[in-house]
């Protein structure tokens, strides 16, 4: 198992186990999991981000702390976040990225799930020209997502 995924595993485990907020001290967790900090980083700001329904606080200094928070929206107020977040450009990856999240969380089922992703993928936008692409996709993406809310 790569250091990444046990920093996540770990991480997930302790929101699993404090009700969806654990703190962490970075330094103390890099130790503990034989890592250096910038892995930690990298872990929180790649897996644990608002898109992914994670809200991540740091207070710096001697008694600093991480605090990663899961969110606990309802369906329509996590897929009005993630259209909120969009913005005007998403790439392909990002746009299977939050889909499955989404499908993960309960948000999407299945079948909205593939035909979200289908409709954003490479293949589906392939005749848009390159430099409008991410432009296209996101405005299909978010348009999906606003079809899905009950």
């Amino acid at each position: 198992m790569r250091i990444s995924d046990s920093v996540a595993n770990y991480i997930l485990n302790l929101l699993n186990q404090e009700n969806g907020t654990a703190e962490i001290q970075r330094n103390e967790l890099a130790s503990y999991l034989g890592c250096v900090p910038s892995q930690i980083n990298y872990v929180l700001t790649s897996r644990f981000t608002p898109e992914q329904g994670y809200i991540v606080e740091s207070r710096r200094g001697g008694g600093g702390y991480i605090r990663i928070t899961r969110m606990r929206l309802s369906k329509s107020d996590m897929i009005m976040h993630i259209v909120n977040s969009v913005g005007d450009s998403l790439d392909a990856a990002t746009a299977r990225a939050m889909t499955a999240n989404l499908q993960q969380n309960t948000m999407l089922d299945a079948s909205a799930a593939r035909l979200i992703q289908a409709a954003c993928s490479e293949q589906a936008l392939a005749a848009v020209p390159k430099e409008i692409r991410d432009t296209v996709r996101a405005a299909i993406y978010k348009n999906m997502l606003l079809a899905t809310r009950t």
